[in-house]
């Protein structure tokens, strides 16, 4: 079974994390939730990232303000595919400082970024990573995407009246 872990930079982040672990859970994914903090607890942050995938984790969504180097380093130090989600936080410039610190990544260490507070696009991101090798998965999003479809013309359909 599939694993995704779900980390951000402090306990500050949760509220915009929790989309993320909340379709994750959706899909029926394994959700591990950790505060690993690039800056605060160094040592965390390499044990996490050199051993989540002997762990059972498939992809590893990170979420971090400000500096928002936690996406960077895990990708740095894991094989695993990263998606950073920056957060707009108290000592962001308006969250771009967290955009520009996930989104531009140096050649050979890509991290897969969403937009500001785009958790749940995170976790629908690596659903879809896990769906590509897991038919059950892939079968959860098509119906996901159906849904989203049907709300739509749904709507059109009010509108129109």
């Amino acid at each position: 079974m599939s694993k995704v872990a779900v980390i951000m930079g402090s306990i500050s982040d949760m509220p915009v994390m929790q989309e993320a672990i909340d379709i994750l859970k959706s899909f029926d994914i394994a959700v591990e939730v950790d505060i690993v903090s690039a800056h605060r607890t160094p040592e965390k942050l390499f044990d996490f990232s050199q051993n989540a995938h002997t762990r059972g984790i498939s992809v590893v969504i990170a979420g971090a303000g400000g500096a928002a180097h936690l996406p960077g380093m895990v990708a740095s130090m894991s094989p695993l595919p990263v998606i950073g989600v920056p957060v707009k936080s108290s000592n962001s410039i308006d969250g771009w400082d967290s955009v520009l610190s996930i989104l531009q990544m140096p050649s050979g260490v890509p991290v897969a970024t969403v937009a500001l507070n785009g958790a749940k696009n995170a976790g629908i991101l690596a659903a879809q990573i896990i769906g590509s090798n897991d038919e059950i998965v892939l079968n959860r999003i098509i119906a996901y995407k159906l849904e989203l479809k049907k709300a739509v013309i749904k709507a059109s359909e009010s509108l129109k009246k």
